[in-house]
């Protein structure tokens, strides 16, 4: 019987500090794939968001979508699909985060160049939305050190995991892999890793949920 192939376009997904980066890396040289990272510290106003959501909160969102769109473009318009493509985001994550820190008129406008940037772009062949805990999530960022995170709070974290489950529970746009992180390190445990790439072999069509019991 011949063994399952891990999808030709991986996109990962969820909140921040969850691991999209550390999973899309491994999965990237497992399978000789092209790896694909967004650059959140080339934003020049992130650092002073944190610090001061309100008032740089439609500057850091429209750079990061004009950036992102920009990336996902190149992605669509070169022959990149061949030996396998792993993302750490999916443009969608822009509107998520729109939606929890700009204000009513800010979204508005927003939304209408979100409109005309996504329809332009190519869908993966499978999403995995990696979840865990908001308390898991702020001991992560905490542990990595980030400079301009370190003004993240729990609270922030709890409203972005809503906001994530919320967009997660109506996505129908390609295959999804749901996974709850909260209780495996994939990134340091060889057999967790081997679940889940089982896992995102067997993914062909709808939502696929996968929650470990884990190692620890």
């Amino acid at each position: 019987m011949t063994e399952p192939k891990i999808p030709r376009y991986i996109a990962i997904e969820g909140p921040i500090g969850v691991g999209k980066s550390s999973l899309a890396k491994i999965l990237a040289q497992k399978y000789a794939s092209r790896l694909v990272k967004e650059d959140v510290a080339g934003n020049p106003f992130l650092e002073r968001f944190y610090e001061n959501p309100r008032k740089f909160a439609f500057q850091t969102q429209l750079f990061f979508l004009l950036s992102r769109y920009r990336q996902q473009r190149e992605l669509a318009q070169g022959d990149l699909f061949e030996a396998g493509l792993v993302c750490d985001y999916i443009l969608a994550k822009d509107k998520i985060f729109a939606l929890i820190n700009l204000e009513d008129d800010e979204i508005s406008l927003y939304e209408s160049i979100y409109k005309l940037l996504v329809s332009t772009l190519p869908k993966p062949d499978l999403v995995i939305y990696l979840q865990a805990r908001p308390e898991v999530l702020l001991s992560r960022v905490r542990k990595r050190g980030i400079a301009y995170e370190r003004n993240i709070s729990l609270d922030y974290l709890r409203t972005l995991s809503d906001a994530y489950n919320e967009y997660f529970f109506h996505y129908n746009e390609t295959p999804l892999l749901v996974v709850n992180t909260s209780e495996i390190d994939f990134v340091e445990s060889p057999r967790d890793l081997e679940h889940l790439v089982r896992e995102v072999k067997s993914v062909k069509r709808g939502t696929q949920h996968y929650i470990p019991l884990g190692s620890r």
